[in-house]
């Protein structure tokens, strides 16, 4: 195992980002052990304030993002000491210069360098760390999506990155899959018999991945217009997802056999055209409604002007390659929903023959159903035959078995996803992040969908807030003999 960075520089730390996830992330990591001794964060932000000032406004972080059972003055006091504060500005080689001093003598024990600002920024902020000597060969680099907003734009910023680090030393941040359910799929998959010789389109019919939310904009009104739902979430975390369904088994559990083969996933995702995407895909945008029996405003209320900015997406797309030959995968997302929730279900097919004649409904096929958030928990729908003394014929009935992961751990404490990732970035493991390829594959097919939108002059459907989405995107589904699972 590599020794872990012992600095950790993160810009962008007076962010929301920040403050909600990675400073207590790196509290908790803390106080179970796992940071290295003499670590020191290093705070960047274009706020001019000096280390005392940046702490104080840690330690309220602290209390308002940590669970009550979690905050500990004395601890608190302990991580807030490790911190220092350097304000810089991207084009202000003095300033990192500055923050050059302060690392000064610590480069050889590794440095870990988190950007947590704008995607404009990545590349200027990698040349300007060059200047500054601080990405040697014992410096990482992190960076959170988007990377770029389309393939040209993804292959400069990743060719920019390149110039300053090496691939294995760049890690592309989808914080999906620091979710442990997300590493879960793998365990399903490669670590049980049950699943695995079914898992293809000989017994599977379709799949579904469906990832809702309730909220609107919420402060995101700058980035979100003009970038849309399919950017937004499909283009990353829902392909991260589609990829870790449909992937081949990896030779073992590292950095490149499991990203080799989702790189392969992607590349086999079937284009879309101007005739395909009136077939397999729907744009929608939420009007005025009720979510959770509130009264909302319509996206170009809450945006004070109308776009053509989608908030909805659903889409049927094919991974073609002999595994999944003609299995549908139909993926949806969308804000302003009934319901938040994230799910992967994948529907086997029926069995070839029925031996049973009973009065009661027919057999139906098994589905598994993979719950990511609110709750985390699996469930497989089987048949099973009902009590009765079968005069009639035997009566079947669906029912579920159920496997709680929220349960099955309750004693053990349910990790925020940045901080595997941040542990994974201190010891330079890169499982769990993006490749450049993944990320340029990912946006190749995201490409030939809006190219598509554009050629077919596709316009986003109203439908509103707390329904689930355009009708269209129910016909998309149920023109197959299928339906969405809410």
């Amino acid at each position: 195992m590599t020794e872990p960075s012992a600095t950790f520089i993160l810009f962008g730390a007076t962010g929301d980002l920040a403050h909600r996830m990675i400073f207590p992330s790196l509290y908790n990591l803390m106080g179970d052990g796992l940071l290295p001794k003499d670590f020191l964060i290093v705070a960047s932000g274009r706020s001019e304030l000096d280390d005392a000032a940046f702490r104080r406004d840690i330690d309220k972080t602290l209390k308002e993002f940590l669970a009550d059972d979690q905050y500990d003055r004395e601890q608190a006091a302990k991580f807030a000491e490790m911190i220092i504060y350097c304000p810089v500005s991207v084009g202000n080689d003095a300033q990192f210069a500055a923050l050059a001093e302060r690392v000064k003598g610590r480069e050889d024990k590794g440095l870990a360098i988190y950007l947590s600002t704008p995607p404009s920024l990545f590349a200027p902020t990698a040349e300007a760390l060059q200047k500054a000597g601080l990405a040697g060969p014992k410096s990482r680099i992190a960076m959170e999506k988007p990377i770029g907003h389309d393939l040209p734009s993804s292959h400069e910023v990743n060719l920019a990155m390149a110039a300053t680090f090496d691939e294995e030393r760049i890690f592309r941040v989808d914080h999906y899959l620091g979710k442990e359910t997300v590493q879960n799929l793998l365990a399903l998959r490669f670590g049980n018999m049950l699943f695995e010789p079914l898992w293809n389109n000989t017994a599977i019919d379709h799949v579904q991945i469906t990832v809702a939310e309730t909220v609107g904009l919420e402060g995101r009104v700058s980035y979100y217009d003009g970038v849309g739902a399919l950017k937004d979430m499909v283009q990353n975390h829902m392909l991260q997802l589609l990829a870790l369904v449909a992937m081949e088994p990896p030779a073992r559990i590292d950095a490149t056999a499991v990203r080799d083969e989702k790189v392969k996933v992607l590349r086999c995702l079937r284009p879309m055209d101007a005739k395909s995407v009136l077939n397999h895909s729907v744009k929608g945008q939420y009007g005025p409604g009720a979510v959770k029996g509130e009264i909302v405003v319509g996206y170009a209320d809450e945006l004070g002007h109308e776009s053509d900015t989608e908030t909805f997406v659903a889409l049927k797309a094919f991974v073609d390659n002999w595994r999944w030959k003609n299995v549908p995968f139909y993926i949806r997302t969308g804000k302003r929903l009934p319901n938040r929730q994230s799910e992967i279900l994948i529907q086997f097919k029926e069995v070839p023959h029925s031996i049973f004649s009973g009065k009661g409904k027919g057999l139906e096929p098994n589905t598994l159903i993979i719950r990511l958030q609110p709750e985390e928990n699996i469930r497989v729908l089987i048949m099973a035959k009902q009590p009765g003394l079968d005069r009639g014929g035997v009566e079947l009935r669906e029912v579920g078995l159920n496997v709680s992961l929220d349960a099955a751990f309750a004693k053990m404490r349910r990790r925020i996803a940045y901080e595997r990732l941040i542990l994974d970035l201190l010891v330079g493991d890169t499982t769990l992040f993006v490749r450049a390829d993944e990320v340029e594959a990912a946006w190749s097919w995201i490409d030939s969908i809006h190219k598509g939108w554009a050629e077919a002059e596709m316009k986003p459907a109203k439908y509103a807030a707390g329904n689930w989405g355009p009708s269209s995107a129910i016909a998309l589904i149920e023109r197959d003999g299928a339906s969405w699972h809410d």
